[in-house]
């Protein structure tokens, strides 16, 4: 078995000892948990859950293709959420980017996130073939 850590610049750097994604063994991407930071300048994208939801799956897809893998070949999402009372707004957003291949997911709302921001999310997703 192979473990390929991934690492893009159209995606924020880690701020500590993990890495953006693994690949395993050239058939599976572990993503680690996206948060809306603006890859470019490291800053935070101002703005609602909406807004921040955008830039986490953005990330994410950026992360995805650097790996050789996309959003469509999404197996499983986790997605964190500072108040679930934003559910449906994220939801609205998250549909936009899965479509009909939605994958499996989870969602769950959690006291405090990196930078005090108000979602991240994760994903797993199959290499492309």
């Amino acid at each position: 078995m192979t473990k390929l850590p991934i690492l893009t610049k159209n995606a924020p750097a880690p701020i500590g000892p993990y890495s953006q994604a693994i690949v395993a063994s050239g058939t599976m991407i572990f993503t680690a948990g996206q948060i809306p930071v603006v890859p470019t300048t490291g800053e935070l994208v101002a703005g609602d859950i909406t807004e921040q939801t955008k830039q986490a799956l953005v990330n994410i897809k950026a992360i995805l293709e650097a790996g050789g893998s996309s959003l469509a070949n999404v197996v499983k999402t986790t997605v964190f959420l500072k108040d679930m009372n934003e559910f449906a707004e994220m939801n609205k957003v998250y549909a936009q980017y899965f479509g009909q291949s939605s994958p499996a997911r989870s969602t769950v709302e959690v006291a405090r996130l990196p930078k005090d921001v108000r979602v991240e999310i994760e994903a797993i997703a199959l290499v492309n073939d």
